[in-house]
Formats: structure tokens, C-alpha cells, sequence
């Protein structure tokens, strides 16, 4: 029965040709976007513009792969942008200020990530409190830490081949960032296309209460998929201060509605049970694009976001079409 609710989830089939079958229409508005700017602005279409499109989308599309996880079981995580603030100052503070070194200090912060994503699966499986309300109070406490360990204040100074990994372009286009946010895309679908446990996720999403009569063990997996997407959002803030060559308590802010944004705009369901890492990431991509291409037309950050609100809306409002 589980198996029968993943395969569902998963549009039906076992090729490749079905795994794309959801995410037929998200592929298209990436498509039409992309021969938009292509005439709207000469510079879109570049070599160099492509890979700096490359390069923002991946702090994006890393969170993206555990946001989808949580809400294929129709759930929500509401902390990853404060969360992934609180990673970045714990790798600065034990870094910078401790005097650790720092792949210790990276592999501490990554700790503190999916820690947080354990005590809000904890709390929403064990307490019986709603995701929602769970993620949201995780958000405001990581912010809280994220700012009491330096009093708010940013830590700047990472030695010189953390931040020239972020730079450096390997073969003459791939920065190890990139290369990063490609292994978590490949890790992420593989695990949800042709694993047991991938396919309980899309089960516990279809019907919590049969997944469970199946034999599913749904309060393990709830917990498993909340500490991956806090790891990921952790993994996300280490390659933003990559970027950066510095970090800050008040990095992430918003950041958890754009991820959202990007797993639904590519067709994974708020309600649970359907879409895929493959959805994602193209969600991913016309968010990055979109931004990209608005910056290269010199449209104001304020109308960036009405913008990409109308894009979510149409993409909800698509999706509850199709349903019916």
C-alpha cells in the first residue's frame, strides 16, 4: 500500500520520462523566461552571466533538497534561514574567536544545524505540536542564539582558501560551491527515486495513518527529514560565508520563504505526497533566474518581490487547478 501511494506521488512509472512528467509545466516557465531575457537583455545569454546565475542559486537550491523532504510528508520548516544563521555563527565563533580549526569548527556548526531540526521533529511527533507552530518557534530561538553569541555582532576574517573556494572555478566554470549544491541535488534524488526510505516519505505524505498501518515507522522518518533539512540549511550557511569571507546574525532573513517558494513553484505539493527533487530543481532555477534577470533589467529589489510573489501565486493557484 505504501509502495502504491509513492509510485502516485511519483506520477507512476519507474523511467525518467515520468519523473519529468510533473514538472512539464515549471519546465516550460523556465524556458519562456529564459527566451524572454534573452531578447530583453543582451547580457543574460553571456557565459559569464550563466555561471554567476550558477554560482547565487547555490545556497537556494541546497536548502531546497531538505524543504522538499519536509513538505513530501506535508510538513513546513519555517527555521532553515535562522537556522543557517546559526551555523554560520557557531563555524565563526569557534573558527575565529576559539581559535578551533576550522573543518572542526564546520563540522560543530553542521552539528548545531541538524540538532535544531531534530528537537522541532521531536517536538512536532512526541508533543504533537503542529509543524508550523514547531518550525516557527525553532526560528525564533536559533535566531536568538545566532545573535547572543557574538551580542549581534558579524565576524569577518576566514583564511584565505575558504573563501577562494567559493571563487575559484575548477576546469574554467565550476566553483566547489556549485559543485556542492550539485552532489546534494544528485544524493537528494537519488534517495527519493529508488529508496525504500524515499519511498515512505512520498507514502507518509499521501495518507499518514495508512503509511503507518503499512509499517512505516512515520514519527522516525518525521524526525529524519526535519534533521536533514536542518544539516542542509547548516551545509547552506558554511557555503554562504564562503561567499561572503564572513558571517553575520542576520544572514537568512526571509530566506525560508524562498526556498518554500522554490519546491512549489516546482511542483511538490503543500499538501504532501507529490513532486520531487527534479521540480525543485527547476523551482530553484526560475527563482535564480528570475532575480538574475530583473537585476539586469535595473528593476528595484521592492518590485523583485512582488514579482516573484505573483509567480508563487500562479504557481498555488495552478497547482489547485490541476487537482480539480
Amino acid at each position: 500500500m505504501s509502495v502504491q501511494a509513492a509510485d502516485q506521488g511519483r506520477g507512476g512509472g519507474t523511467n525518467a520520462l515520468s519523473a519529468l512528467r510533473g514538472t512539464t509545466g515549471p519546465l516550460i516557465g523556465l524556458i519562456l523566461l529564459c527566451i524572454f531575457l534573452s531578447f530583453a537583455t543582451d547580457k543574460f545569454m553571456s557565459a559569464r552571466n550563466l555561471l554567476n546565475v550558477l554560482d547565487q542559486i547555490t545556497v537556494l537550491g541546497i536548502m531546497a533538497v531538505g524543504m522538499t523532504m519536509v513538505i513530501l510528508i506535508g510538513g513546513i520548516d519555517l527555521a532553515v534561514g535562522s537556522v543557517m544563521a546559526l551555523a554560520m555563527m557557531v563555524m565563526g565563533y569557534l573558527a575565529n574567536q576559539v581559535g578551533m580549526a576550522l573543518p572542526v569548527g564546520i563540522i560543530l556548526a553542521l552539528g548545531a544545524a541538524a540538532v535544531t531540526g531534530a528537537i522541532s521533529g521531536i517536538l512536532i511527533t512526541a508533543l504533537g505540536v503542529p509543524a508550523f507552530i514547531a518550525t516557527l518557534a525553532m526560528m525564533s530561538v536559533a535566531r536568538g542564539l545566532a545573535n547572543m553569541i557574538t551580542d549581534g555582532q558579524q565576524i569577518v576574517g576566514f583564511p584565505s582558501w575558504f573563501s577562494l573556494l567559493a571563487y575559484t572555478r575548477f576546469g574554467g566554470f565550476l566553483t566547489l560551491t556549485v559543485a556542492v549544491m550539485l552532489v546534494v541535488f544528485v544524493l537528494g534524488w537519488i534517495y527519493l527515486r529508488y529508496t525504500t526510505g524515499g519511498r515512505s516519505l512520498y507514502a507518509i505524505g499521501g495518507n499518514q495513518e495508512v503509511a503507518r498501518l503499512a509499517g512505516i515507522n512515520v514519527n522516525l522518518y518525521t524526525i529524519g527529514v526535519y534533521v536533514v533539512s536542518g544539516l542542509l540549511a547548516g551545509l547552506a550557511g558554511v557555503v554562504l560565508a564562503m561567499r561572503l569571507d564572513s558571517v553575520q546574525p542576520t544572514a537568512g532573513v526571509s530566506y525560508e520563504l524562498d526556498t518554500i517558494a522554490a519546491v512549489v513553484i516546482g511542483g511538490t505539493s503543500l499538501s504532501g505526497g507529490k513532486g520531487g527533487i527534479l521540480g525543485t530543481i527547476i523551482g530553484v532555477l526560475i527563482i535564480g533566474v528570475l532575480r538574475n534577470g530583473l537585476n539586469l533589467l535595473g528593476v528595484s529589489p521592492f518590485t523583485q518581490a512582488v514579482v516573484i510573489g505573483v509567480v508563487i501565486a500562479l504557481a498555488v493557484a495552478a497547482e489547485a487547478i490541476k487537482r480539480r
